[in-house]
């Protein structure tokens, strides 16, 4: 746990609004405010720009440390009434060995079901046994029965292995006595790795099998059975027994995900719940820190809009907790919006790499960085580019927790031609840029915009995003097609944007890994469907919204975290402003990412997925290493594209610029690494004027 560390209830608030400020401090520490204008402390650029804002709040705060409870559950509690003897079922899917599988308080009496190296274990009242070890990821249907002087255990592989001795029953002496009645408290999936799936408590002690829930239930035998198939898109768990104990869930596990009886007939779990009535608990899950708030921040009426930080300071110790003030509702403050991509840094959040090594380290130190790495802390969870400690990938991000990736000065990377920012410190070199030359600015953010929609958007004349807006919801995506097609303008200065489709609820968003695109890790077949809402999952491409619908181009090459540069291309006379002033023929072979303002990650036009016909490319990228590959959603076959150009074709970036019906415009320069060469040679080079020359038509 680090000393010194914090997070906000929220990315955002307006003047007048309030924001609540958790903090963990083994020592005393002092908070003030800054504006966040540069975040990149590479001694070969601006260097970092924090800047002190005058906060009634500011002062000195004593010393509390929070911990932090990782692992999903399940828990429920009511009345239970059973007498001397009952019968515990469910089914089950480990992935791991470890945790509680089920843990029952009654009447005085505990019974514990644990799975561990050697097996299944069950515990109750001083008496346990144990059955045999069973196979990872493979289905099994468990009993165990008190009464009648025993304690027994049945371990029941619903698909059997030959030559697996993964079944069986062990029994145990019980003093089973009175008193299996009475108030009581259950707990599924306790630092457990795996899934569950219909829990349910029959009086007696008589033999059953859950092949029919439905007719146990109709027998009068049931006292509670939570069916996970009701209520997928919800925290709650539904008891269908007389008793109505109703559930809920804590720290997010994952829901919709296929059970015992899924047969491959179904994929959407909207239209065969009962497929997917398995919830998948792991032990490093987290939606909520649930830390108390230290104090509140409130933002004056006067306050500009912009990227603010919560500074927290003590001996050997700091944090910057980044926040972004909104203009009043309804009253835009200046011709453009800064379009924060708050989803995205959510999605990539304390994003373990497994890159940070002495070298990386003696640079950070060096340069003075964020010297705290979620390659070294994992109290916090990781992000939806890592897997859970079962291998299974990470679908859900939560904000409210401290996010080291979100902060002033982290590098991702240990770039030798430039800083290795990403997301949020590399998004200052574009907000930088703003300010530097005089473009006046508003900031928003992607939950602003899902929360809002087109009217957070229509007060402005043009519309900025930041390298890598990668991450949207449906709502998002709207309100920005929206705009455009209605006569705004956008300028979207990165790559691989409007990439992924994701659900959110609150703090939290959802991703679920699809057929097709750059993945981390791939959704298992039928899991396509997004819990929250419904909807299929995976690309906006594979959803039928490519980003060449919305800004004229879309994701096609990726390669290390290297730049290179683009060449002009002949430019019609009605867009000869585009280009005033700059007479270079290669521009961007410079700047702090990578090295180049063309790299990493890589858009081009394409009008078969939506680049529409007016759309002019006024500049290409060309030069690339071999590294860099064509990304898998444009390959049919181990030689053959979807355009059918030779796929090291269509590793390239491009500078669109195109109009829509409505009067709107787009200007996107199809790559991740563009804005990191704004700042180049004190904000003189070609790649600043095509920008300014850009935005000056778009806000005149």
């Amino acid at each position: 746990m680090l000393d010194l560390v914090g997070y906000l209830d929220r990315f955002s608030a307006r003047p007048g609004e309030a924001l609540a400020v958790k903090v963990s401090a083994a020592t005393p520490y002092r908070a003030d405010l800054v504006r966040i204008r540069h975040a990149d402390p590479n001694p070969a650029g601006p260097g970092m720009k924090l800047i002190p804002v005058q906060a009634d709040w500011a002062g000195a705060y004593p010393a509390r440390v929070q911990a932090v409870t990782l692992g999903s559950h399940g828990a429920a509690e009511g009345v239970l009434e059973f007498g001397t003897g009952f019968t515990l079922l469910l089914r089950m899917q480990p992935w791991l060995p470890g945790g509680e599988v089920l843990g029952l308080e009654i009447g005085g009496h505990r019974l514990r079901l644990s799975l561990e190296a050697e097996g299944l274990r069950a515990e109750a009242d001083g008496a346990s046994c144990r059955g045999p070890a069973p196979l990872p990821r493979r289905w099994y249907e468990v009993a165990v029965t008190l009464g009648d002087g025993a304690l027994r255990l049945s371990q029941r592989a619903l698909a059997p292995v030959a030559g697996r001795a993964d079944e069986g029953e062990a029994e145990a002496a019980l003093d089973t006595g009175a008193g299996w009645s009475g108030p009581a408290r259950l707990r599924f999936g306790r630092g457990f790795n795996g899934r569950l799936e219909d829990p349910v408590l029959l009086a007696g002690t008589a033999p059953a099998g859950l092949d029919a829930p439905e007719a146990l239930l109709a027998g009068g035998r049931v006292r509670a059975w939570w069916d996970f198939s009701l209520g997928i898109g919800s925290e709650a768990i539904t008891d269908r027994g007389p008793g109505r104990l109703h559930g809920w869930l804590v720290n997010q596990p994952a829901r919709a995900m296929r059970g015992s009886r899924w047969t491959g007939a179904e994929h959407a779990w909207r239209h065969a719940p009962r497929h997917y009535a398995a919830i998948h608990f792991h032990s490093d899950d987290l939606a909520d820190c649930g830390w108390d708030t230290a104090f509140e921040i409130s933002i004056p009426p006067d306050l500009p809009s912009g990227v603010y930080g919560v500074r927290l300071r003590a001996e050997g110790a700091e944090d910057v907790i980044p926040f972004y003030v909104l203009p009043p509702k309804g009253a835009a403050r200046a011709p453009i919006a800064f379009l924060a991509s708050t989803f995205t840094y959510q999605a990539y959040a304390n994003h373990a790499r497994g890159n940070l090594d002495d070298a990386f380290r003696a640079r950070i130190a060096g340069w003075g960085a964020y010297p705290h790495n979620p390659d070294e802390h994992h109290d916090f969870a990781h992000s939806t580019y890592n897997r859970h400690p079962d291998g299974s990938g990470i679908g859900f991000s939560t904000r409210l927790r401290p996010i080291l990736t979100m902060r002033p000065g982290f590098l991702t990377f240990d770039d030798p031609r430039g800083s290795g920012l990403r997301h949020f410190p590399a998004d200052s070199h574009i907000t930088d840029w703003l300010e530097e030359l005089g473009f006046g600015f508003d900031v928003i953010t992607d939950e602003d915009l899902d929360n809002e929609g087109l009217g957070l958007l229509a007060p402005y004349k043009a519309v900025v995003t930041g390298s890598h807006p990668e991450y949207h919801t449906q709502g998002t995506l709207d309100a920005l097609q929206a705009y455009v097609d209605g006569g705004g303008r956008l300028a979207y200065l990165g790559g691989n944007g409007f990439y992924w489709k994701v659900a959110r609820r609150g703090p939290v968003i959802e991703l679920r890994r699809a057929e097709g695109g750059i993945r981390a890790w791939a959704a298992e077949p039928g899991e396509y469907w997004h819990q929250f809402d419904g909807t299929l999952g995976g690309l906006w491409r594979r959803n039928g919204r490519p980003p060449q619908l919305l800004c004229g181009v879309g994701f096609s090459g990726q390669g290390a975290f290297e730049g290179s540069h683009y060449r002009r291309l002949p430019v019609p006379p009605h867009l000869a402003w585009i280009m005033a002033g700059i007479e270079e023929e290669v521009m961007g072979d410079f700047g702090l990412s990578g090295g180049g303002a063309a790299g990493f990650e890589l858009d081009r036009a394409d009008a078969q997925l939506g680049t529409p016909p007016g759309a002019v490319v006024l500049a290409r990228s060309e030069a690339h290493q071999p590294h860099f590959v064509t990304v898998p959603e444009e390959l049919l076959g181990r030689l053959t594209t979807v355009t059918g150009e030779p796929a090291p074709a269509l590793v390239r970036a491009e500078i669109v610029y195109g109009e829509t019906a409505g009067g709107g415009a787009f200007f996107s320069t199809g790559s991740i690494t563009f804005g990191g060469s704004l700042s180049h040679n004190g904000y003189a080079n070609p790649i600043s004027r095509l920008l300014a020359n850009v935005l000056r038509r778009f806000t005149a």
